[in-house]
């Protein structure tokens, strides 16, 4: 085991953690984030750190209390630096383009693909290839990158379609004559 939730999570400056009851609200200069916490782990802020500590010895409070500092750790990284998560389009005639509060991607279907953009994300295409996905909540940002993504999964024999920047295609051989 790790032990992470022992370690307290540093609060920066211009960021405010607010425990009430079992929610924690931490609000930053990119917006305000909202948890509420298990009833086996019990939340405290004390000077300019934040803690976590398990309410009894079980199996199920001791899982909790590392994922609720890791949450609340994410929370405070988001509101006070964002998340970003950037996509690649491979394809000839595959492209991207934000139209208003709309992603539209080509992809070589026979209508174009129209995905409504959520308000707590920032979407933004610099170039017709890439999309650029950014906001203060992790889990959100992530998943609007993997629903992007899963319009037109990268193929593993030419590489077309949609794939994270980090991410490496396993390459397949095609047929041989």
């Amino acid at each position: 085991m790790s032990r992470i939730g022992k370690y307290p999570v540093a609060i920066p400056q211009g960021v405010t953690v607010q425990v009430a009851g079992r929610t924690v609200t931490v609000k930053g200069k990119l917006g305000e984030l909202k948890l509420e916490t298990a009833p086996e782990v019990e939340t405290v802020v004390e000077d300019g750190k934040f803690w976590v500590r398990p309410k009894q010895e079980t199996k199920r409070a001791r899982a909790l209390w590392g994922t609720t500092r890791a949450h609340v750790a994410n929370m405070v990284n988001g509101v006070s630096k964002g998340f970003q998560k950037n996509l690649e389009i491979n394809g000839v005639g595959y492209r991207a383009a934000v139209q208003g509060k709309n992603l539209t991607l080509q992809l070589g279907f026979s209508h174009d693909v129209v995905y409504p953009i959520p308000a707590d994300v920032k979407i933004a295409c610099e170039k017709p290839t890439s999309i650029q996905i950014t906001g203060a909540d992790k889990q959100r940002v992530g998943q609007v990158a993997a629903e992007i993504r899963a319009f037109r999964r990268p193929e593993p024999y030419k590489g077309k379609g949609i794939k994270y920047e980090t991410e490496t295609i396993r390459r397949k051989e095609g047929k041989k004559k």
